[in-house]
């Protein structure tokens, strides 16, 4: 046994000094491999996701010119950035690294960058299908832009409606506007460009279809009869509330010519998506009834308010009940 073992020793510690180099040659690997190399770009660096991102555009030859900023941190200790001649791009681990740039980058930089609501971007700019118009998502909604219009957040429950009439390509067009205030309803909304209509989200405002949360969109451009249409769609629920602000005239001229009424009505807004015939049914009766029994009252005003008020939930009882004087005198255009 004593013969054996300095072989023994011998062939341990070169296993150990075999070891030894493999780890010393693993480390050296990790140090000296770092996970994106960066580049001297005009002068500044620009590394990794965010290179990628650059070279993608056509580099100094593209729409974001040469950087003039070194790769820096986001304030939130996030994301990463280089601003450049003609844009900026922005990346963090979830999102990636996109390039953000023109009236959709000055809206998003006016609004507080990435600690906005729309927080970081997730696309670059898009082209929209009409071929005019661009959009660009964010973690918290999407900017459109469209020469005429400018450029406009949209997001929310306001967002949801909109796209659910088909975006830009439906009856509402582009946003003209970003949110704002409506005091008078107690509900934010937003302007678009097609026939002068706005879109509106409110937590509750005591008011027909908005007792509680509700959505919805209004058309102000105004005909000889109505000079607003108000849709109401209490939220969660495939109800909608029909509110029409008569004209003096409609309230007079309506009485005889319902369904002009209901036309000139309808010119205002869109009609609402997936009302069934019998809602719909519902909705033209009680129009039909309010319009022939608006009554004028002393000093001034008239029985029905301001405004006809249409329930799509009530039940169609056919029109001869609807605009009978003694039905009326039960129901008042408010049947069950």
């Amino acid at each position: 046994m004593a013969s054996r073992t300095p072989l023994l020793r011998r062939r341990t510690a070169r296993l150990m000094q075999a070891g030894a180099v493999a780890l010393a040659t693993l480390a050296a690997l990790l140090v000296h491999a770092p996970t994106a190399a960066a580049a001297d770009v005009c002068g500044r660096q620009v590394g990794g996701d965010i290179l990628v991102a650059y070279n993608a555009t056509g580099g100094q030859g593209g729409p974001l010119g040469c950087p003039t900023t070194d790769e820096l941190a986001t304030p939130d200790g996030i994301g990463r950035y280089n601003h450049f001649t003609g844009g900026s791009i922005y990346w963090t681990p979830q999102t990636g690294a996109h390039p953000v740039w023109g009236a959709i980058r000055g809206k998003w930089e006016s609004m507080g960058w990435e600690t906005s609501e729309l927080g970081y971007p997730t696309s670059g700019e898009l082209t929209n299908p009409d071929g005019v118009g661009k959009r660009q998502t964010f973690q918290g909604g999407t900017v459109y832009w469209h020469p005429s219009h400018g450029a406009h957040p949209v997001w929310g429950k306001i967002g949801e409606l909109w796209g659910q009439y088909g975006w830009e390509g439906g009856p509402f067009g582009y946003p003209t506007s970003d949110e704002l205030w409506d005091e008078a309803n107690r509900s934010v909304f937003q302007r678009y460009s097609k026939n002068n209509l706005s879109l509106f989200w409110s937590a509750g405002n005591g008011v027909e279809g908005c007792t509680g949360e509700c959505v919805g969109y209004s058309g102000t451009t105004g005909t000889d009869w109505f000079r607003e249409v108000r849709v109401e769609i209490p939220y969660g629920t495939s109800h909608v509330v029909v509110r029409a602000f008569p004209t003096e005239a409609g309230f007079h001229h309506a009485r005889t010519d319902f369904q002009g009424g209901w036309y000139q009505m309808w010119s205002l807004a869109p009609y609402p998506n997936d009302v069934s015939q019998r809602e719909h049914n519902s909705l033209y009766q009680q129009h039909a009834c309010h319009a022939k029994f608006a009554a004028e009252l002393l000093p001034g005003g008239w029985n029905t308010g301001e405004s006809f008020d249409l329930e799509s939930w009530r039940g169609d009882i056919g029109m001869e009940d609807a605009t009978s004087l003694t039905k009326f005198l039960d129901h008042t255009c408010q049947w069950d």
